[in-house]
């Protein structure tokens, strides 16, 4: 039995759907490679032929051809003349998708949301389905380097041209408090470091100290505060946010990391005693998600659920007891979290951002 014409139109509409986000998973796989073999560092400082981006690169010639030819008809390279031989045509790579492919510290840095997901998730997939099938989990250390990389640099954007400008605009009398002599900043789950580096480099004054949980990840910090000359004023530490407090601080951040965590409330509650004190304040940074479920959603909720099933919930999962939050952490959740751990306030800061929500949270 045929479907009718309304069912017709969907099976239609939904293969053209598929088939776009298979096309738009296949590019982000070549924009994978050309980040990683570095053939966008290559190719933005001047135009290339084929042999000469092989020679610059590292490659072979036939793939550095093959891979100019799919980037040109993707429209993410210009190429001179496609009616040239395939050996004469000259690439080159526009100002703007260089700024967005090869500037780390652009406002509109791109090229992690490739590494991310293909380098980061696709080689855990296999890992993923046995979670599902068995209720557990997928540890952070499991998605391995790229994943790591791929989520720092998309961080270290909103970090470097966002985190201070919220500070100043949305918590003034923190902001003026912090600039004293003698302040204290913990960055809590501070992953590559690039939060408690935009937090030094703010508050000279202030000492910064970095925790989180994952070796790797503090390495990371760690090379990265001695690239940036600050290693004298960050301190970096493993370290368990839900275990005994380490010190008293004037601000503790959590940024963007709450929602992987197994045991939130414990975390918030650690945070307050290290708050205490000081009469600090706590700052989250979490996803921007809705006030509550919506289906289908806008474009920015469904990226935040597939973030989630492949990876934060099953990072959260992978410890035991877990509150399994994942990346739908609505305001509501954050509020009763916050009051489970003994928090008397929680305010949404005034702060528009396509990806993220910050909270005060104040005991």
């Amino acid at each position: 039995m045929s479907p009718g014409p309304a069912a017709e139109a969907q099976a239609k509409s939904l293969s053209l759907r598929l088939f776009m986000a298979c096309l738009g998973s296949a590019e982000l796989m070549t924009a994978y490679l050309g980040v990683q073999l570095g053939l966008y560092d290559a190719l933005a400082p001047a135009p290339a032929t084929a042999q000469r981006l092989a020679e610059l690169a590292g490659i072979a010639p036939r793939y550095a051809r093959e891979w100019l030819e799919q980037q040109a008809a993707a429209g993410i390279v210009e190429v001179d003349d496609p009616h040239r031989e395939p050996e004469e045509r000259v690439y080159r790579l526009p100002p703007g998708h260089a700024d967005a492919l090869t500037n780390p510290d652009s406002p509109h840095y791109v090229a992690p949301m490739a590494v991310f997901p293909v380098g980061g998730i696709a080689g855990v997939l296999p890992e993923l389905m046995k979670a599902y099938q068995a209720g557990t989990g997928v540890p952070y250390s499991t998605y391995g380097a790229s994943l790591r990389g791929g989520q720092g640099g998309l961080n270290r954007s909103v970090f470097v041209n966002e985190l201070g400008g919220w500070l100043r605009s949305a918590l003034p009398d923190l902001h003026l408090r912090l600039r004293a002599p003698e302040s204290r900043i913990a960055d809590i789950a501070c992953g590559s470091g690039w939060s408690s580096i935009t937090l030094a480099r703010t508050y000279p004054r202030a000492r910064v100290d970095g925790f989180d949980l994952d070796d790797a990840s503090i390495a990371d910090a760690r090379d990265n505060a001695a690239e940036a000359g600050l290693s004298d004023r960050l301190r970096f530490a493993v370290h368990d946010a839900a275990a005994t407090p380490p010190g008293d601080y004037d601000l503790v951040c959590v940024l963007d990391a709450l929602h992987d965590m197994a045991r939130p409330v414990e975390v918030l509650a650690s945070c307050r005693e290290m708050v205490a004190a000081r009469a600090g304040t706590v700052l989250l940074m979490e996803p921007r998600v809705g006030e509550e479920f919506t289906a289908p959603a806008r474009e920015v909720e469904r990226f935040m659920y597939a973030v989630s099933l492949l990876h934060c919930l099953p990072a959260g999962l992978s410890e035991q007891p877990s509150a399994a939050t994942g990346a739908m952490i609505r305001p509501s959740v954050v509020r009763r979290y916050a009051a489970e751990a003994g928090f008397a306030n929680v305010t949404v800061l005034p702060v528009e951002h396509t990806f993220h929500r910050l909270y005060r949270l104040t005991p």
